[in-house]
């Protein structure tokens, strides 16, 4: 018997991820990367270059002026080099499966 393509009780919901970014940021890029390559569908991208009142507000939530700044779910994950140590230290797939 072929063995089923189906994993019966696997149920994997992801965590919802927000990102704090600009147009032109490389590091915003990389880190939209690692997330998709990580299995992320969707990453809601708040463009602070567009909107000022989302620079503020994600200084006063983060303490940082930088982008990216990365939230999964309520954890504030912070920028593009801390998402990378999160994934090697094996932390980011476990905070993106619920």
């Amino acid at each position: 018997m072929a063995e089923s393509q189906f994993a019966i009780g696997k149920i994997s919901i992801m965590a919802k991820v927000v990102m704090y970014c600009t147009a032109v940021c490389p590091y915003c890029i990389n880190a939209e990367r690692l997330l998709v390559s990580k299995g992320v569908k969707e990453i809601e991208k708040i463009r602070i270059d567009l909107i000022p009142e989302q620079r503020e507000l994600m200084e006063s939530k983060t303490g940082r002026r930088t982008v990216p700044q990365i939230y999964i779910d309520e954890t504030h994950v912070g920028g593009c080099d801390d998402l990378y140590a999160l994934d090697r230290a094996g932390g980011l797939v476990p905070l993106l499966n619920k």
